[in-house]
This record gives C-alpha cells, sequence and structure tokens, in this order.
C-alpha cells in the first residue's frame, strides 16, 4: 500500500509540474477515476514529450515514438522501455523517463485501453514528425488533431464505459479534444511559426481557425449533455470551459485567460 501510496503522491505531482489545466479536474476526481486519468493524462504527456523536444532531431524523435509504440501493450517490460530511453536519458524530461510507472499507476481492469490509445497516439506524432507538422488543408489538420487529441476524446469515453458504463458518442468524444487542441493551435501561433511549424491549412487565418474551433466546441458541449454522472461532467466541463474562455480573450487581443478567472471558472462548474 505504501509503494502505491508513493506513486500516487507522485504522479499529482508530476501532473501539477506538467499541466495545471489538467492538474485542477483531476484533482477533483474520486479514486479509481483519479488514477486512470492521470496514469492516461501521464503516459501521454510522456511521449509529447518526444515529439515537441526541442533539441531532438526529427529522425531520433521517430525512432523513439515508433519504439516507443512497439512496446506498449499489456505484457510490457518497464526494462524495455527504459532500454529505450537509456541512450536519451540526459536528454529527455522526467515525465517521459517515468513512463514505465505511469503504467504501473493505472488500474489493471482499464489498462489495456489507455496503452492502446497511447500506442495510436505515438505512431500517430511519428507520422508528423516526418512530415515537419506541414498542414494544407482541414483534411490533414483533422488527422493531426485526431491523433494529438481527439485519440484522448476516444480514450476517456473508454475510461467512462469502464468507471460506470457511461456510454458517449465516439464522434463527439473526438470532437471534443480536437476542439481543445485547436484552442492552443490559436494560442500558440507566433510561437510555432517561429520553430517553422504550421498547423493552418492553406489560405486559412485566425477567422478561419477560430470558426472551425468554435464548431468543434459546440459538439464538445453536446459531449457532455449526454453524460450523467456529475464527477465525469464536471472533469470534462472544467478545461472545456477554459477554452472557450481563452478563445473570448483571443478575440479581445489577449494571449490568455489570467489564474483569477481560472479559479473563477473552476469554482462555477464545481458547484453546479
Amino acid at each position: 500500500m505504501t509503494e502505491q501510496n508513493n506513486l500516487h503522491n507522485k504522479a499529482m505531482d508530476f501532473l501539477l509540474k506538467t499541466s495545471r489545466t489538467f492538474f485542477i479536474p483531476i484533482s477533483y476526481l474520486p479514486s479509481g477515476l483519479q488514477e486512470a486519468i492521470g496514469s492516461a493524462y501521464l503516459c501521454m504527456r510522456a511521449i509529447d514529450e518526444i515529439e515537441d523536444h526541442p533539441n531532438l532531431g526529427a529522425e531520433d524523435k521517430i525512432a523513439l515514438l515508433q519504439a516507443v509504440s512497439s512496446l506498449l501493450k499489456t505484457d510490457y517490460r518497464k526494462e524495455d522501455i527504459q532500454a529505450v530511453f537509456e541512450p536519451y536519458k540526459d536528454v529527455l524530461p522526467e515525465v517521459t523517463l517515468q513512463l514505465g510507472d505511469w503504467m504501473d499507476y493505472c488500474p489493471p481492469g482499464v489498462l489495456g485501453k489507455v496503452l492502446e490509445s497511447t500506442k495510436e497516439m505515438a505512431e500517430g506524432m511519428a507520422k508528423w514528425v516526418s512530415k515537419n507538422w506541414q498542414i494544407h488543408d482541414k483534411e490533414e489538420l483533422d488527422e493531426y488533431t485526431y491523433y494529438v487529441a481527439g485519440l484522448v476524446g476516444v480514450m476517456l469515453s473508454d475510461i467512462w464505459k469502464w468507471y460506470d458504463g457511461t456510454d458517449t458518442d465516439r464522434n463527439l468524444a473526438i470532437a471534443f479534444g480536437q476542439g481543445l487542441q485547436t484552442v492552443n493551435i490559436l494560442r500558440n501561433r507566433e510561437e510555432d511559426a517561429e520553430r517553422g511549424v504550421n498547423f493552418y491549412p492553406n489560405g486559412w487565418g485566425f477567422k478561419e481557425m477560430l470558426s472551425h474551433t468554435e464548431y468543434n466546441l459546440e459538439l464538445a458541449d453536446r459531449y457532455i449533455e449526454d453524460i450523467e454522472t456529475k464527477d465525469i461532467v464536471h472533469f470534462c466541463k472544467i478545461p472545456l470551459e477554459l477554452a472557450k474562455a481563452t478563445l473570448k480573450a483571443l478575440k479581445e487581443g489577449k494571449e490568455k485567460i489570467n489564474r483569477s478567472t481560472v479559479t473563477t471558472i473552476v469554482n462555477q462548474v464545481v458547484d453546479n
């Protein structure tokens, strides 16, 4: 029990360090669901750090993502994963190097679903690294955002089903993830451009990406409408309402929302 408690504390510490946005809704979840979502987020964050690493070349990123993907199965061996990371242990962040622990943290009954989604995400990320993230049309935008975020929606739906039998629409789940991702694309366009990355389809500007994002966020609202479990509703609504507030700020020429606005939104969601 002590070992599991230590792993729980370690996971929550890394969640707080890597994403306040998701730490907040995860911290409100009940036992069991908290471990499942926490593990899933950290597994995906671990491979995301490979894709986004500023000092790794494309070939190394592709090789790492493909190697990790091949090992993400229910009979995984931590030593095999560590062996993949060993040549890069002084380069990769701790959240990536601890991937084996995040898999151990996951409740056994849902581990297979988490690994399946993370495996597919790693494969998709490797594909888009090879394309240098150059997007030319809406179909490519939808494909990229599916791999890095729509898949999260699918995985969450699998976790809800495992937890209490909650059924959700797969396409709406994908839109939920994609909508959150394109908010980030809108917010980070200048930063992405500085590293030579373009997520905007040809001919698209702020207006077109905004319209696309708002459409997906409308579908995200519909996704949540079908959910009755309050803990799950709160988890989904917190990042969704924060995304909507971020869009509003961007339309007003601001870069992001402030911490007091975040606190107000979170309190409004959990009090309803």
